[in-house]
Order: structure tokens, then sequence, then C-alpha cells
């Protein structure tokens, strides 16, 4: 027998705002919270995008006839151990989901440098790039104009790196490295993609109660991860292991009030909301004819879209963006909403609308 308590306060949604200026930047907003849950949440979200989400690195470097890194290079500008500084600032994605991408497994890519003296040209030198040493169909690289070391004679030189998943910072004394050869120079691996997590607690209003609490969480990253899909393996990693302390006591069993009953009577809510046409919420004529250029006729098909997206299409200024913001902010709705909860996605949305519509026409017969 389940023990009853009391309702919960809990998100429907959670809204999406990308910077235009920074595609790996983004504003989560989700409320309402209980009082201090905005903090429990925020905080262990924060900690875990900041140590636990995983991306590739660098690990080793091999350049051939270099045999360590405290050394200068014939024909290169660069002594080793820039050269390996610049390597750590390497950014690849994985472009595979396979089992070659395991995080113990160690990915060999290897590129034969060859510069010529066409190369040179009358400066006499070439910058070797990241992108001129990874070439490889498993992964994308992030920064292809890094800079590694700048050439100066012609020369051919074979060029090995070695690849692995992780997370965190590894030193390059803690990396277990099978098969190392002798000229095989380790380096330190910045696995963690997310470079920065703030979050902050806002009042916001729930009836006419206003102690409860709206989580801002602000995520950005190095490009090898987006900040959506960071902060949805982040949640889904403090689920893992919160699953755990659920089974603690056999036979505690936990029901909220609002149950299956309130989970339809918010889902019925928010879709009162979603299948309203955009001619029903009084915009301005200039902002009707952005939305209906850009093929979207109801809300849920708006609030789907991020601003970087809308953005995109023709003659839709920032003037239009903004009211249309302040017209779903008036509906407690924002732009890029996440209404996966729902099964809501960009494919579906259009059939999820009229499934509804013939659900409540149904009712109504």
């Amino acid at each position: 027998m389940a023990t009853k308590y009391g309702k919960f306060e809990m998100p429907s949604a959670i809204k999406v705002e990308q910077d235009p200026q920074n595609p790996n930047a983004a504003v989560f907003v989700a409320e309402p919270f209980e009082k201090g849950f905005g903090h429990t949440i925020g905080n262990s979200l924060r900690r875990v995008l900041l140590s636990s989400i995983e991306a590739p690195a660098i690990i080793s470097i091999r350049i051939e006839d270099v045999p360590h890194e405290y050394m200068a290079v014939e024909g290169i500008i660069e002594d080793m151990t820039h050269i390996v500084l610049n390597f750590k600032g390497a950014l690849l994605k994985k472009l595979t989901s396979d089992n070659e991408n395991h995080p113990q497994v160690v990915q060999h890519l290897t590129c034969d440098l060859d510069i010529t003296p066409e190369q040179l040209g009358v400066q006499g030198q070439y910058e070797v790039k990241l992108g001129d040493v990874v070439q490889d169909a498993r992964y994308e690289v992030i920064n292809p104009e890094l800079h590694l070391f700048t050439v100066t004679k012609p020369m051919k030189r074979r060029v090995d790196i070695k690849v692995k998943t992780g997370r965190g910072y590894v030193p390059s004394e803690s990396h277990e490295i099978e098969g190392k050869v002798v000229d095989e120079i380790v380096i330190d691996s910045t696995f963690t993609p997310v470079t920065m997590v703030n979050y902050h607690i806002e009042k916001t209003r729930v009836g006419r109660d206003t102690d409860f609490d709206k989580l801002i969480l602000q995520v950005e990253t190095d490009g090898r991860i987006s900040p959506e899909t960071a902060l949805t393996f982040a949640a889904q990693l403090v689920t893992e292991h919160l699953t755990s302390f659920a089974s603690v006591s056999q036979v505690a069993n936990l029901s909220l009030e609002s149950g299956e009953s309130g989970e339809e009577t918010d889902r019925d809510q928010i879709m009162q909301k979603l299948v309203l046409r955009v001619n029903e919420v009084e915009l301005s004529v200039r902002s009707m004819n952005c939305l209906a250029g850009a093929g979207i006729e109801t809300i849920g098909e708006l609030v789907l879209m991020p601003e970087s997206d809308l953005l995109k299409f023709r003659n839709f200024g920032r003037k239009s963006l903004n009211e249309i913001k302040q017209k779903l902010t008036d509906m407690s709705l924002g732009l890029g909403m996440d209404l996966s909860r729902y099964d809501i996605k960009h494919d579906n949305v259009k059939d999820r609308i009229q499934a509804y519509l013939a659900k409540q026409a149904g009712k109504n017969a």
C-alpha cells in the first residue's frame, strides 16, 4: 500500500533560450519548484555537468624521428614542448556510436605529413594546423584552425595520434596506454566538454502564491557536445544514481497527490495552448506574415523552434522575435521548449495536435 503525499509543484516543460551569438551556449528555465528544490536540482545538475560528461581527447602523440618532448626539431620553428602544448587544445567530436568509441577503447589516428616547396611559398614557411593532421571519418575537428607548428623546409613525417573518450581532466602520468612505444609522448587530456555552468533561483507564482522557485541554468560547452545534450545526459546520470536509493525499503512506496489524473490535467492544460493557431493570439500583422512565411501555423509548432532557427527565416527580425517571445511568456510558454515529456517533437507535432483536437471533438460529440 502506497503512502499518500501532498502535491508537489514540478515543471511541466523546460524553456530553452539559445544564444544567437554562440551556438554552444544556452539558458534553460524550469518552473515551478517547491521552495528549496530549485537549489537542490540546480546544484546537482551543475556538479554533474562540470565533472561527468564524457568526450574524446588526445592522450598521446608521436612524430617521426622525434624521440622525446624536450628537443628542437629540424625544419620546425617550435620545439616539441610547445608543440605538445598546442596539441592539448585539440577539440574532437566523435561521429560514430559503435563499440569502437567505448571509453576504454583507444583510437589510432595516422597522418603522413608531406610539406612541399610549393606549400612553403615565397615566405618559406607553412603553418600546420589541426585540420591538416586529423582527417579521420570517425571524428569531427571542432577547431581545425588550431595552430600546431610552423614548418620552414620541405619534409615528410608521419604523425600518430591516440584518442580516447573519458571524463574530467587526466594528467599524462595517469594514462594507461597498452603497447606504448618509446618515442610516444603522452599528454595531459581535458575530456570535459562543458566549460561553464551557472544557475540562479528566482521567485515565481503558482496561483496566488509567489513563494515557488524558478531555476535558470546557463550552460556553455566547447562544441564537442551541445548544451541540450549535455543537460540531458546530466539529468539521466542523476536519475541513475538516485534509482538505487529509491529501493532501500521494499515496503515504502510513495504516491503523490497529483497521480495520473494530475498528469492528465497538466497535459490538457498545455495542449490547450499548443493547439491554438498563431492568428488567435493577437500578434501584429508583421509577425503574422513572418510566421506564415516560415510555415508555422500553431503555437505547438512555434514553441519547438529555437530563436536561432526563427531568425534564419526571411524578413524575420528582432522586433518580431521580441513580440513573439513576450506573447509566449504571457502564456507561460517559450521558444525552444522541450516537449518530449508529452511525446511531442518537431517531426510529429502536427499529428499530435490533430489527434488531440479529434479526441476533444469526440468528447464533445
